[in-house]
């Protein structure tokens, strides 16, 4: 373990591999791919989480659609190690206990980067308590304001158990922010100031510590808490007046927390940056588009393919911008040799048979309704006129989260169609999406959709993996895709043009219909009848997308304009 670390990065969900199941999708993904970077570049980072003994959960689907969760036991002590401090926060007005496990990030460079997995299952608890840290994003609002206290406020207090010298705090999301009223406790108790005009000068040094990032413009992604709550679980350990002026007079919107105590605040695409300061007026809110850990979400042929013709590609990945150099055989060779592999991995776990030969279109995500993973659904008939052009198959793989019930609909309708369609086009539901899943899919398919409601995709990252496996976007014109889409030559875009700043009605027939139009003008005709410029697209995917959409290229940013201000 190394105690120099100078940036704190707190993420609730940080996914480092499928062994490590203590995320649910792309925040956490993201989290760990940062980490990865900051490995590989040997940025001076120490990463705080929870443990999610309990996981996010296992998925499985039953005959009818119908998602079913079990809960995801695993073992830490057999990937990390536990650390012997112990340091203590009250929860309910009783001391709760909390312990760290470290897993260390070694990059393929030498750099390595410790993250921190906090945990409240030891002996000095109460069996309520000790499972405070056992399932992600579980439970209700208590609970979830439990898990908060312990990421925010008992992780500030590990760091400083562990003897880490923080410069920056980065908050990932806002689940974090109440590590900003530790930090104004810790700088009370420096001056000795009572909650007078103080507690003003005191902001204003801990807004100088504190980075935010905000991904999402759902509301459902800004956790509030009602003050009663608040009182009844964390205590008044900052004067109630106080918490409300920077956390919001009517509830505790967590994000509004991060934005008045952060000196540096960015959304994670220049359109999201946008819509961030349309949905928070007043805020200086920047924009670093998102990226993806090159090395680890390029499939392993296209690694031998980089590795022969751009040697240093995975520490500098902005040398893939040279992909025009390999031979338009070789690319397609290592594409047939990654979908190979994906239509056997389809057959082994679903017993469907999928071709190679047939265009394949690939869909990922979480299952929520904003993401419309059934709009290629939307007028069935013209569908399947379209598919008449040229033969389609489908690969969707996603979790609902156990509570939404429109996304678990969303699922049983597209397992349900499926089966209605099986003798025009095939399509196949891969249950229990993770991170070994998700390479054999960005890598294998042809397509990568992405179908949000504009302008709600705050980034989307899946696109940028699949471009580093050659595999060519069509979404619609929303988050990262704005910057990395031209129209037929790195991909296609779904709808008109994002003009949007805030959450308007969005028309479901308009995006379908000029989805439908291309896939039957466009993407069928030259994925048949034009190989050559097929191959084209591929590599430009890769020159002019993965060379830029990664996380090394991220951290830079992060280190250049939040971390070094």
């Amino acid at each position: 373990m190394n105690n120099e670390a100078a940036i704190a990065y707190f993420s609730m969900e940080i996914g480092l591999s499928n062994d490590i199941p203590t995320y649910s999708g792309g925040l956490g993904i993201l989290a760990g791919d940062t980490i990865k970077s900051s490995a590989d570049l040997e940025i001076p980072i120490v990463a705080v989480t929870l443990i999610s003994k309990k996981g996010f959960f296992s998925q499985d689907i039953n005959n009818e659609g119908k998602q079913i969760e079990h809960a995801v036991d695993w073992d830490p002590s057999r990937f990390m190690v536990r650390l012997p401090k112990k340091v203590e926060v009250q929860v309910e007005g009783r001391s709760v206990f909390l312990q760290a496990w470290c897993y260390t990030v070694r990059s393929i460079a030498g750099g390595e980067v410790d993250v921190l997995y906090l945990d409240t299952d030891v002996e000095e608890n109460t069996k309520e308590d000790r499972e405070i840290t056992d399932v992600l994003y579980g439970g209700d609002m208590q609970y979830r304001l439990k898990q908060e206290i312990i990421l925010g406020i008992g992780g500030v207090r590990m760091l400083r158990a562990l003897g880490y010298h923080i410069k920056k705090y980065h908050m990932n999301e806002g689940h974090a922010s109440l590590l900003t009223l530790e930090l104004l406790l810790l700088y009370k108790r420096d001056v000795e100031s009572v909650w007078d005009e103080n507690w003003i000068w005191d902001a204003d040094r801990v807004k100088d510590l504190c980075v935010f990032t905000t991904h999402t413009p759902i509301e459902a992604g800004h956790d509030r808490f009602s003050y009663d709550l608040v009182q009844k679980v964390l205590g008044e350990i900052i004067p109630l007046e106080v918490l409300k002026r920077f956390g919001g007079k009517q509830y505790l919107n967590m994000t509004l927390l991060a934005l008045n105590l952060s000196n540096y605040v960015n959304g994670v695409a220049k359109k999201h940056g946008e819509v961030s300061k349309n949905l928070f007026p007043g805020y200086e809110i920047h924009a670093i588009t998102n990226g993806v850990h090159s090395f680890t979400w390029t499939c392993e042929s296209f690694k031998r393919l980089y590795d022969k013709y751009i040697p240093g590609w995975a520490n500098e990945p902005e040398l893939l911008v040279r992909t025009e150099i390999i031979p338009d055989e070789e690319v397609w060779e290592a594409h047939i040799q990654a979908k190979s592999e994906l239509v056997d991995y389809v057959k082994k776990v679903t017993d469907i048979k999928m071709s190679p030969d047939v265009l394949t279109i690939g869909f990922a995500r979480r299952f929520t309704s904003y993401k419309r993973a059934d709009l290629m659904f939307f007028d069935l008939k013209r569908f399947l006129k379209v598919c008449e052009k040229g033969r389609v198959q489908i690969i969707y793989s996603g979790k609902a989260h156990p509570k939404d019930t429109p996304g678990k609909d969303i699922i049983k309708k597209i397992v349900e169609i499926a089966k209605a369609i099986n003798d025009n086009v095939t399509i196949v539901f891969i249950k229990n999406y993770c991170i070994e899943v998700a390479l054999k899919l960005v890598s294998g398919v042809d397509i990568w959709l992405n179908t949000p409601l504009r302008p709600r995709e705050a980034s989307g990252t899946s696109g940028m993996k699949a471009v580093h496996n050659g595999v060519i976007n069509f979404s619609i014109l929303d988050g990262w895709w704005i910057e990395g889409h031209i129209e037929g030559v790195t991909g296609w875009s779904i709808g008109p043009k994002p003009v949007e700043s805030s959450l308007i009605p969005v028309s479901d027939a308009t995006d379908a219909e000029d989805l439908y139009y291309k896939l039957e003008n466009l993407i069928i005709p030259m994925y048949y009848n034009d190989r050559g410029q097929w191959i084209r697209v591929m590599k430009n995917s890769i020159s002019k997308l993965a060379y830029y959409f990664n996380t090394n290229r991220m951290m830079r940013r992060y280190v250049t304009e939040a971390y070094l201000r």
